[in-house]
């Protein structure tokens, strides 16, 4: 488990040879000026790794990473195949190296690449150990437990590495802006449900799951007890549905996300979700797919699915 940061960026002097930064999310040492610079930075595994400031060639298996890169204006060397968002659409081009799957990574291709650091999350964290084989890696997954904070943690840390840490701080305040914003309005918008549809099933998410920043950060109250574990949610039906009786039903279709469906929501024009309060009321909430699907928390997205839930509750 990520260990919590205790502060936002900061320097301490510790002699002319020795500089120490704390990041958001650990302490990292950087070496005498005249020297190459290395951070030391806590991750997901529960250990450390010494990371180079500033590195040449970053190899990112996360997407919200990369859309934090993007926003930072840090070109990564490689990125992972994956169906690729508009906002991102620029890293499906031949001149990234692709490193592997969202999953999987291409050990022999990352080698080839020769990379200076590596940065995976939950979906490739069981490949840690072999990839820090091959370079610096660090796992930057988001803690679903406490999303907003994980990811400032992470967007701190990235900061840190690429040396912007102003912009980083620049971009959550507004951020922070638009959550207070938001949630003060959420209160009294009414009650919402979170669902993800996918080759015709429907899974229901709450607080503390993947998709928890709709209740967890943004206030939106809930409108049913679900039960999932994590970032894992709840099969339900559409009977489900109509029992609970969104106000606010927020939908997510995986197979739109992964490209394998072009319809928006098929599965849920029926007559039992179109008697909801949420169906009446024109308050379906399409999310858009893959920025709340594959990319989740980037820099840019993360202000994308803020304004989504913004403009439900207005």
């Amino acid at each position: 488990m990520k260990k919590r940061l205790s502060s936002y960026l900061g320097a301490l002097a510790a002699g002319a040879a020795l500089l120490t930064v704390t990041a958001c999310g650990g302490n990292a040492t950087a070496t005498p000026a005249a020297e190459t610079s290395t951070i030391t930075v806590e991750h997901a595994q529960g250990s450390t790794a010494n990371v180079p400031v500033n590195p040449e060639k970053v190899f990112t298996f996360d997407l919200g990473v990369l859309d934090t890169m993007d926003a930072l204006g840090v070109e990564p060397a490689g990125v992972p195949e994956a169906a690729y968002p508009d906002a991102l659409k620029k890293y499906s081009d031949a001149k990234y190296t692709k490193i592997g799957s969202l999953k999987e990574p291409d050990f022999e291709a990352v080698s080839a690449g020769d990379p200076d650091l590596i940065i995976i999350s939950g979906r490739t964290a069981g490949a840690y150990e072999e990839l820090s084989k091959i370079a610096p890696t660090i796992d930057l997954s988001i803690d679903a437990a406490k999303p907003m904070g994980s990811f400032k943690e992470q967007a701190g840390k990235l900061g840190t590495i690429f040396n912007k840490s102003g912009e980083v701080e620049e971009k959550l305040a507004a951020v922070d802006t638009t959550v207070a914003d938001t949630k003060a309005k959420a209160a009294t918008a009414g009650k919402g449900l979170i669902v993800l549809t996918s080759g015709g099933e429907v899974t229901a998410y709450g607080a503390g799951s993947r998709f928890g920043i709709i209740h967890d950060v943004l206030g939106v109250p809930t409108a049913a007890d679900v039960k999932s574990e994590g970032s894992h949610g709840e099969a339900i039906s559409f009977e489900y549905i109509k029992q609970a009786n969104p106000d606010l039903l927020y939908v997510i279709n995986r197979d739109t996300a992964i490209g394998t469906e072009g319809a928006a929501n098929p599965i849920l024009d029926n007559e039992l979700v179109q008697s909801t309060n949420a169906a009446r009321n024109g308050k379906v909430i399409n999310l858009d797919p893959a920025g709340w699907y594959i990319v989740g928390y980037g820099l840019n997205n993360v202000k994308a699915m803020v304004d989504a839930v913004a403009g439900s509750v207005a």
